[in-house]
């Protein structure tokens, strides 16, 4: 599945407040785009994207038959 198809996916199932799939697209377009970037520019977004990730921490406690 390319970061298109990912958005598409996203939309259609009205996901968009669902942040682990958004971290998720975010990887996908980083994959897509690494070719183009320095080393350097790669992993800074990559730690951005994880960074962002752990900040989810646990939010989703008591809400699991919601979310998941």
């Amino acid at each position: 599945m390319d970061s298109q198809e990912l958005a598409r996916y996203i939309e259609a199932t009205d996901s968009a407040s669902k942040p682990w799939l958004l971290v998720q697209l975010r990887l996908k377009k980083l994959q897509e785009q690494r070719h183009q970037l320095s080393p350097d520019a790669y992993a800074s977004t990559l730690a951005d994207i994880h960074a962002d990730l752990m900040n989810l921490g646990e939010w989703w406690l008591s809400i699991e038959d919601e979310v998941f």
